[in-house]
């Protein structure tokens, strides 16, 4: 079931949703505005290749920025963080979508990271991208997309208990923790045969 804002401002109001800094004036019908970070991330152009199981790849040749504002030039991708912290309890999930208004700059505002597991605690690391024919300025502290939360049954390995969880607490852009998940010496592939896939 999606909140809507009598029930947002309730779980808010009692702790179930934790939002900080918390404006009550971002409360929606169905979601909750957020509200851009002042810290920016990026991959400076290049030929090397990012290999998402090798950490010196992934954190090379990277430029970053604290700034009240930042022009996105068209086709460029940049990491960024919500000003807002949540943290949510173990039977709510949230989804990260766009607002509308900054969609028809053509600022996307993630790739496919948009869901938010229960437990989890942190800012979000928004994945932002300029599709636009023209550079956009976005500024520190503009609504810049909104949180859609949905009630479930109690998780039984909620993130925050999640010995892998790589992205709990984290503040700031972060870049990809990929690299966390390669085990040294196993084979990353199965064939169907060798995994037990039997497909007609």
């Amino acid at each position: 079931m999606i909140l809507v804002d009598w029930q947002l401002r309730d779980r808010i109001a009692r702790g179930h949703i934790k939002i900080d800094p918390y404006d009550p004036n971002l409360v929606q019908p169905n979601s909750v505005d957020i509200r851009l970070g002042n810290h920016f991330v990026w991959y400076n152009p290049g030929t090397q290749v990012i290999d998402p199981y090798d950490k010196a790849s992934v954190t090379a040749d990277v430029g970053e920025t604290h700034a009240d504002s930042f022009v996105l030039v068209p086709g460029q991708f940049v990491l960024a963080e919500t000003l807002e912290c949540i943290s949510l309890p173990d039977n709510i999930v949230a989804t990260i979508e766009g607002k509308s208004s900054i969609a028809r700059l053509g600022v996307t505002l993630h790739q496919t990271g948009g869901w938010i597991d229960a437990g989890f605690r942190g800012t979000i690391t928004l994945e932002m991208a300029n599709v636009n024919a023209r550079p956009v300025k976005v500024y520190t502290g503009m609504p810049i997309g909104q949180l859609v939360f949905y009630t479930t049954e109690r998780a039984e390995n909620p993130y925050d208990k999640k010995t892998d969880a790589k992205y709990l607490d984290q503040r700031q852009a972060t870049l990809s923790r990929y690299p966390g998940n390669k085990q040294s010496g196993e084979s990353l592939w199965k064939s169907p045969e060798s995994a037990g896939c039997r497909g007609q």
